[in-house]
Parts: C-alpha cells; sequence; structure tokens
C-alpha cells in the first residue's frame, strides 16, 4: 500500500489541513449522486451499511446496523432544494435498542415543521437552514456536508436551534488496490459533543465518515478502513494536543488554593479552613487559613472563598477517546477504568496521556475478550476457540493489564482456566454474565466484579434458555418490577459475592436512561446539563429507547428501575463493594451514578467515598490518590458548595488538579461549545502559569 498523502497545520486553536480558498469550496457539484452504497466497519469488521437510491432532488436511505447484538434500522425519504438544503425528510424504522422511529420534516414558504421523538414544532425561517436531524442515519453528515459547501461561508443555522460550521481540510489521496483515489476531507461540527469527520471522492459522492476507531466507507473500499482510521488520530491528537496546550495550567513553582475545607472521603468530614500548597505535582504542604507564613509574592495564590476541596472522581467503566478526555477533566473525573477499546488506540492514547501531549483523566485498562457468535461486540480481542480466548488472556498479561473482561458471547465453560490463567498472572476477572449462564456460575468460576447491575440480576429474572447477547439484557429489566429481593435466589448470589469478595460495578445511570427514557422529555438524569449541550446531543437525549407497547409496559420499567435502586441498596447492605462506573464518556453521568446511589438510600458521606477514595484503593493507587494529604499526588477538585451537605454540589467544579496541572471547567467548556456551568476562582497574587 502506499502512504497516505496530508499536510497538518495549527490554525487558530484548532487542528486542519492546509485549508482551499473559499471560490473553490463555493464551486463545488451540489447534486447528490444517484445511487450509494457504504459499510459500516468496527473493529475490522462489517456491521451494517448505509444503501442510498436518489432520483433527482429525492433520496432513499436504507440503514442498517448489527453490533453487539443491537442498532439503529431504519429507511429515510429525503427531498432536497437547488442548494442541496432539505425540505422534506421521513425516518421511519427502529432505533438502537429496538424503540420505533417515526421521524417527519417539511420546510416550505418560509415555514418549518417537524416531529420526532424528542420534539415538535412549527418555525419560520427566513434564512435557509438545516434540519438537525433526531433519528437519522450517517446519511445526515453527508447531506449537511453538500449544503454547507453550496453556502458562501460554510456555516448555516439549525432547526430547531444552532448552528453549523463545516471546514474544508486539505485532499488526501489514498492508494486502493492498483490505483489511487483523491478525497477531500471535511470537518463538521456544531451539533453533537464532537465534530465529525467526511470525505467525499472528486465525483462529489460520499466515501467515507471516519473516526479513529471505526469508519463507513464505500462499498468495495474496505482496504482502506485503516488509512482513514490513521488518519483520523492524526487529525484528532494535533487537535487534542493543540487544545491541551490551552487549556492546561502550569506553574514554574509552587501555588496555593487558599481558604478551602477538605473532605476525607472515609470519615464524611470537612475540615476547617485551610491553605493548600502544591508543589512538583504533589501537595507539599497543608497549613491554617487565614495564613502566609509559606506564601511568597511570587506564588500563585486562588482564593477558594470557603468551598470545598475533594479527591478527584472515578469513572471505573469507562471507553476512552480523544474526545472524552477533556469531558471527564472538566466534570472533576480525574481517573477512569477502560472496559473495552481497539487495544492499538489505547496503547497510543495512555502514552500520549502520560507524556502530557493530551488531557484527559489517567487510564487503567481492561483486557476485553468476547466469543465469536454473530452477536459479538467488535472491540478488545475476539476468541473463536478455548486457547485463543487463554492466549488473550496471555497477551493482556504480556502488556501489564491489572484486569480482563469477559463479555457476552464467551463460552461459559472456557471461564474456568481463563480465570485461572488470569489470577496466576496476578490479574482480576471481571465482566458481564455471558449468555446462558448467570452470575453464581461466573462468581464460582473465578469471577472478581460483575460489570453492570442488569447483568447480576439478570440470572434472578430470565430463563436459562433466554438469549441476553440481544437486547433483552437490558429490555428485559421490566421483569424486575416484580422481583422478590427477600426470595432465596437473591440471598444466594449475594452471599456468594460476599464469601468470594466479589464487587459490582453499577452503571445504574444507564439503565436509567434506558429504562427511564421517554420521547420528548428531558431524562431525569440529564436535567441539570443537558440545555448546556449541542443541540444534536440534547435531542439525541430526548428519546424513547425502548418499545412502549403501552401504559402497563411503561409502567413496568418505572417500578423495574425502582428495583435496580432497591438491588443497590441491598448490596450495600450486604457490604458488597459498589464501584462507579458509568458507561459513558462525558462525567455527567459520573455525577449522576453518584446521585443514583444516594437516591437508593446510600448516605451521601459514603457515596463520596465510593466516587473517589474506594476506587483509588481497589485500583491500587491508595498511596497515591484517594485523598488530600501532603505527599500524595496534587488530585482534587475545588466545588463552591458543601457535597455533603447538598451532594449536587460535584456537578459544578471550578478548577480541577491533575498530577498538579490546572484545568479551568468554564475554558474547557466554552472550546467545546458548551455553555458552563461555574466561574473559575480568582488569583489572589502570585505569577502566571507557563502555559
Amino acid at each position: 500500500m502506499k502512504p497516505i498523502k496530508w499536510t497538518l497545520m495549527l490554525t487558530a486553536g484548532v487542528t486542519v489541513l492546509t485549508a482551499c480558498g473559499a471560490a473553490e469550496v463555493a464551486g463545488k457539484e451540489s447534486a447528490l449522486p444517484e445511487t450509494q452504497s457504504l459499510i459500516i466497519i468496527q473493529n475490522g469488521e462489517n456491521v451494517g451499511y448505509v444503501k442510498a437510491t436518489g432520483k433527482g432532488a429525492a433520496t432513499d436511505v436504507e440503514y442498517y446496523v448489527d453490533s453487539n447484538g443491537r442498532g439503529p434500522k431504519h429507511s429515510e425519504h429525503l427531498v432536497v432544494d437547488a442548494q442541496g438544503i432539505p425540505t422534506e425528510w421521513t425516518i421511519a424504522g427502529t432505533s438502537l435498542m429496538g424503540g420505533d422511529v417515526s421521524e417527519t420534516f417539511e420546510f416550505h414558504d418560509g415555514i418549518a415543521t417537524w416531529k420526532s421523538q424528542a420534539d415538535s414544532g412549527v418555525q419560520n425561517q427566513d434564512a435557509p437552514a438545516l434540519y438537525a436531524v433526531n433519528d437519522g442515519s450517517p446519511w445526515a453528515n453527508y447531506v449537511y456536508v453538500k449544503a454547507l459547501l453550496a453556502d458562501p461561508d460554510h456555516s448555516m443555522a439549525v432547526i430547531p436551534s444552532g448552528q453549523l460550521r463545516l471546514e474544508e481540510l486539505d485532499g488526501v489521496t489514498l492508494a486502493s488496490g492498483d490505483s489511487e483515489i483523491a478525497l477531500d476531507i471535511y470537518l463538521l461540527s456544531g451539533i453533537d459533543m464532537a465534530p465529525s469527520l467526511i470525505a467525499l471522492d472528486k465525483s462529489g459522492a460520499f466515501f467515507a465518515d471516519f473516526s479513529e476507531s471505526s469508519a463507513i466507507v464505500q462499498t468495495g473500499h474496505e482496504d482502506l478502513v485503516t488509512p482513514l482510521m490513521e488518519l483520523a488520530r492524526t487529525l484528532k491528537v494535533a487537535r487534542a494536543e493543540n487544545l491541551a496546550k490551552q487549556l492546561r495550567h502550569t506553574y514554574g513553582g509552587a501555588f496555593a488554593i487558599a481558604n478551602v475545607r477538605i473532605l476525607t472521603p472515609s470519615a464524611g468530614t470537612l475540615s476547617e479552613p485551610l491553605t493548600v500548597i502544591v508543589h512538583n505535582s504533589q501537595i507539599e504542604k497543608i497549613e491554617s487559613y487565614p495564613s502566609g507564613d509559606d506564601l511568597t509574592e511570587s506564588m500563585t495564590v486562588f482564593d477558594g472563598q470557603g468551598g470545598t476541596l475533594m479527591p478527584g472522581m472515578y469513572d471505573v467503566h469507562s471507553h476512552a477517546s480523544l474526545d472524552s478526555g477533556l469531558y471527564y477533566i472538566a466534570a472533576g473525573v480525574t481517573s477512569t477504568r477502560d472496559m473495552g477499546n481497539d487495544n492499538d488506540f489505547l496503547t497510543d492514547l495512555m502514552a500520549k496521556l502520560d507524556a502530557g501531549t493530551v488531557v484527559g483523566p489517567r487510564i487503567t485498562p481492561a483486557g476485553f475478550i468476547e466469543g465469536r457468535s454473530p452477536f459479538s461486540a467488535r472491540v478488545g480481542i475476539i476468541a473463536s476457540t478455548e486457547q485463543e480466548a487463554l492466549d488473550a488472556v496471555n497477551w493482556y498479561a504480556d502488556r501489564k493489564y491489572p484486569f480482563i473482561k469477559i463479555y457476552n458471547s464467551m463460552n461459559p465453560a472456557w471461564v474456568p482456566a481463563m480465570a485461572t490463567l488470569a489470577h496466576g498472572h496476578g490479574m482480576r476477572v471481571i465482566g458481564h454474565v455471558p449468555a446462558f449462564t448467570n452470575a453464581d456460575n461466573m462468581i464460582k468460576a473465578g469471577y472478581d466484579e460483575i460489570t453492570h447491575i442488569n447483568q447480576l440480576m439478570l440470572g434472578w429474572l430470565l430463563a436459562p434458555d433466554e438469549d441476553t447477547r440481544t437486547p433483552l439484557r437490558l429490555t428485559g429489566m421490566a421483569r424486575g418490577a416484580k422481583l422478590d429481593l427477600n426470595s432465596e435466589q437473591v440471598h444466594t448470589t449475594i452471599s456468594l459475592m460476599k464469601t468470594n469478595n466479589v464487587g459490582i460495578d453499577p452503571t445504574a445511570v444507564i439503565l436509567e436512561r434506558l429504562m427511564l427514557s421517554r420521547a420528548g422529555a428531558t431524562p431525569p438524569g440529564d436535567v441539570d446539563y443537558l440545555d448546556h449541550m449541542p443541540i444534536g446531543y440534547q435531542r439525541y437525549r430526548k428519546r424513547t429507547f425502548v418499545t412502549l407497547e403501552d401504559a402497563a409496559a411503561d409502567r413496568a420499567y418505572v417500578e423495574g428501575f425502582q428495583k435496580t435502586l432497591d438491588t443497590l441498596k441491598l448490596l450495600y447492605d450486604s457490604g458488597i463493594r459498589i464501584l462507579p462506573g458509568t458507561d459513558d464518556g462525558t462525567g455527567f453521568t459520573v455525577h449522576r451514578e453518584l446521585e443514583l446511589y444516594n437516591k437508593a438510600g446510600i448516605p451521601v458521606a459514603d457515596v463520596l467515598a465510593i466516587g473517589t477514595q474506594g476506587p483509588a484503593e481497589y485500583l491500587g493507587y491508595g498511596d497515591t490518590l484517594g485523598t488530600i494529604e501532603v505527599g500524595k499526588l496534587a488530585d482534587f477538585v475545588l466545588l463552591a458548595g458543601n457535597p455533603l451537605a447538598d451532594l449536587k454540589a460535584i456537578k459544578t467544579p471550578r478548577m480541577v488538579v491533575k498530577n498538579g496541572d490546572v484545568y479551568f471547567p468554564s475554558e474547557i467548556y466554552e472550546a467545546l461549545a458548551i455553555k458552563p456551568f461555574a466561574s473559575p476562582p480568582a488569583v489572589l497574587n502570585g505569577g502566571a502559569a507557563s502555559e
């Protein structure tokens, strides 16, 4: 394969490839091609397709994804005007978890009318605008790119609100077979939490929508998935490195935070007002306030204003990306455990974090091992035989992974040998409960931790022959409404957990999103932050992810989720270790996960310990992290309020320190086009940051 050709530049704080002139952009053909066929590749495997058939101004799209036992499957019909702006758009089918999709949009005579799961409305629109489709396919990004190319400044208002922006990056030439394909690359931003990379061929056809870990590419060009992913990594790394230079603040000498009350998680107490002095990434001194004996005129001193200084929070169930790092840090989450990823990508990302070239929480990796089936998740290592599964354990052990994570399609009969081998390497065994078995059997086989509380509870709710490789592993939780927590089977499982010191990573927030999501309503876990987010993400969250046939089905999900919270409390009362995971990547869900523990009845002080000191000790960082003490790493969050009195205080950090580096969430959110939640602390005196 011939090398990729591109030229990187950094301009105005944004990673770009050498930009084309406005005249060149404006002159590109805007008509949609008649036919298109693209395949969706994850972890090197085909998991779906996008097929489009055009006739004049109209296009029909078929979208199908089957990955990890789930995926959207729907049809679209859209009509565009002479500038490529949709005037009609209908979508019908099912969403990620099988919920019904029925979305319509029309724009005629300056009036836009739409109806989706998220909302409905009528809006007068004097100037051209693009509709932010709610349940669309990747074809929507292509439609946006074509319309923005025809717009003079490549920026356009979005219905119902917001602004889309397109940057044309320098072209790239890729070798495919015996020929070369020249592509135009675009960065599309303004509709979601992260910008999208889109490639068009020289005819203007949709060639690829790609990221650092997956790609949607024209059928017949599967050989270009790897170079496209490499290109995405190069572009996103450069962008992330540039943002790191802007948003990380370091100090040549020591700096201090004065007038703060330190949270001690294990005791559930706040100190009297203190001053914390940081030097060379560590906490050098903690002294009473007011003081000043050790504060020099050149030292930067932040005014804590009597707020709370708490240890950095944890997400023990993340799937790291270049985009997620800033979100986590802004939320006060300074440490994560990655629970499944592209292995090469994760290794590279961790190296960049260690080198300080990008911003994000420290990562503890868990080696993902899946069994081969039609429902396989396409990350980590997929094993077709027991020997391949054992080889995967050794592969991760050789690379010093402290955990292996087992997934849904793994053959349960292979788990005892895998667990014995992993334990021999000093690794812990964690994960889903594979299909056609239950948590009791996996604990006996050697599990040290159950991933997701639904994976624990399904053994009490489903028949042995029901297939949890499908969305049933989530939708089946509606049966929890009738679960008797005093039953023998429940007590047997919890007894096994206690005897074998097995913990739980509940990810209750994801179950809440699934079970309590209702079309047109802001989910309860998103209320405190959603209106700060980009419009596409706001609308995505206001959807029903499950099929609700009637009021009884609705009630079953509500009552089933309450039983999930009741189970959490039972586990807590039984002394089971609870580890705060989210299966998300924003940090906002970490706040909600902890809030749900309190909602379940766990005292606030214990919730804060679960979110900070507990995982630090469990992951082996107790000597350096988890508490704010002299000699430990400077790893903490400044809050305006007292989280012991109101847990919501954790949702609005003013300042975050990781390894002695200082970040201001307001700056991060502004860089991510998110409305900030809190202002940074004032500087009382001293020098400026070195970055």
